[in-house]
């Protein structure tokens, strides 16, 4: 018998937590949640939801969902953001690969997969995009960690696997950023850890591919990637993706700069 487990990892979530936990209810075992020391109401409300959840200093993305993956008593693992849910597709996807209420792995194929690739939907701005270079994402979220697991990055972590990799149809839905402000809160340590990993990898930049690099991003986004094609959130989201990418950049040199 083969048992699922949910891992999330929070901080001062209690806005979005609940909605992600009542995703997944109908197919967790177990859901466990590491919190990186919330000043709100997000470990209680994990707690009264029956998770089981941990205290730690956040010191890092990959690290941070790997200790999480770690505390779980199943090897099969469902890793979530705070802010994201899954579908009632991908719920009946997952009951058809652990049928409740034993959750027994009945219906892989005769070889042992090793994870799944989950299609992702990005809910921006009271819109899902469809375009702008974020419609048609897939990736490794549901997997054996007995076969794998998070890499150490600091930022855009990654789950590696050794095996086969199958792929599902159901979603999973992010609702990124409450507003501007909280998107540009998130941008501004993304860049700061993005640009320390640069720099922990030896990389540099030109202050000449700083100022280059917001109307290529934006172009990128908007016109090759159709993110006109999404209106207002459409160019909004193009925008932010530019700034991002520039920031990124421009801390790096900083970060050179002040070395």
């Amino acid at each position: 018998m083969v048992n699922l487990s949910v891992a999330i990892i929070v901080r001062n979530e209690e806005k979005n937590i609940l909605r992600c936990l009542r995703s997944v209810k109908p197919v967790a075992d177990e859901i466990v949640v590491v919190d990186s020391m919330s000043t709100d109401q997000t470990a209680d409300i994990c707690r009264s939801f029956g998770c089981r959840v941990f205290q730690r200093k956040f010191d890092g993305y990959g690290t941070q969902k790997q200790f999480a993956v770690n505390q779980a008593t199943n090897d099969w693992i469902l890793s979530l953001d705070a802010d994201e849910v899954i579908s009632e597709e991908l719920i009946n996807e997952l009951k058809s690969i652990f049928p409740s209420p034993t959750y027994q792995l009945t219906n892989l194929p005769a070889y042992q997969l090793s994870a799944y690739r989950i299609p992702f939907s990005l809910h921006f701005m009271g819109r899902i995009m469809k375009h702008s270079g974020v419609g048609n994402e897939f990736h490794i979220r549901l997997f054996d960690r007995r076969k794998g697991g998070f890499t150490n990055a600091p930022v855009h972590e990654g789950i590696e696997v050794a095996g086969n990799i199958g792929k599902l149809k159901g979603r999973i839905i992010h609702y990124s950023y409450r507003d501007i402000s909280r998107h540009l809160e998130k941008i501004n340590i993304y860049t700061s850890q993005a640009a320390a990993g640069y720099m922990s990898k030896g990389k540099s930049f030109s202050r000449l591919w700083v100022a280059l690099k917001f109307p290529f991003s934006f172009f990128s986004f908007y016109l090759v990637k159709g993110g006109f094609l999404d209106g207002y959130p459409g160019f909004m989201w193009s925008f932010m993706a530019a700034v991002y990418a520039t920031l990124k950049v421009a801390k790096t040199v900083e970060l050179n700069q002040n070395q």
